[in-house]
């Protein structure tokens, strides 16, 4: 097994992305109080814009360690993620190191950020892949449902893929629930009834969040 991220390196993430996503916007934070305040657990984040990641960081309730692609780890950047407990991913293939990493985090009872569509698109959920079922049904960690709203809807942009400054990002927590039927099974056919049922709650707790924003 792959030694897991640094917790005090996540702890550290989290205190930086607070300082930057309260100074830089105006998250409004809903539903934290339904994260676990221990033990593995899994938040899943729609993911639309480059924000996403960091936004949640600095608004969740615990640190987080992300997987994140490698194509990010360019320059300095790469040092950094390292250094804030994140977790390099290559998305080519079954990458065995993160894997194991994540896993590693969940083991020592972590939170891990995961974006279950794979890269930055629509941010509605409507194709996931089959790893964050994998890491739920594996660990038995329940999932979190996150989805951030207006972190690209707004005017007034000074860069491209970055809401206005000061403007307002709505991150709203779901209710905590485990992806697998009870049974432990890790088949190929476990695993895929799981995305389904992942998929199921994650679209429902997108359509809430929209309601209750009024995005």
């Amino acid at each position: 097994m792959s030694e897991a991220p640094s917790p005090k390196g996540a702890a550290v993430g989290r205190r930086i992305g607070i300082g930057l996503m309260y100074g830089l916007w105006k998250p409004r934070v809903l539903g934290a109080w339904k994260v676990p305040v221990s033990g593995p657990v899994i938040l899943a984040v729609n993911h639309s814009h480059n924000i996403d990641g960091p936004m949640v960081m600095g608004t969740a309730p615990r640190p987080l360690h992300f997987l994140i692609k490698k194509e990010a780890y360019v320059g300095p950047l790469g040092p950094f993620l390292n250094g804030i407990g994140q977790v390099r991913v290559d998305r080519g293939g079954a990458d065995r190191t993160a894997i194991g990493r994540a896993l590693g985090v969940l083991d020592q009872g972590g939170a891990l950020g995961i974006f279950p569509e794979g890269s930055r698109g629509e941010g509605d959920f409507a194709s996931l892949r089959a790893g964050l079922a994998y890491f739920a049904v594996r660990s038995g960690a329940p999932v979190v449902p996150v989805a951030v709203l207006g972190s690209g809807d707004t005017p007034g942009r000074l860069v491209k893929g970055l809401p206005a400054l000061k403007s307002r990002v709505d991150v709203v927590f779901g209710s905590a629930f485990d992806a697998g039927d009870g049974s432990g099974r890790r088949t190929r056919g476990a695993l895929d009834e799981a995305t389904v049922r992942i998929q199921d709650r994650l679209t429902a707790h997108l359509a809430d969040a929209k309601r209750l924003t009024g995005r």
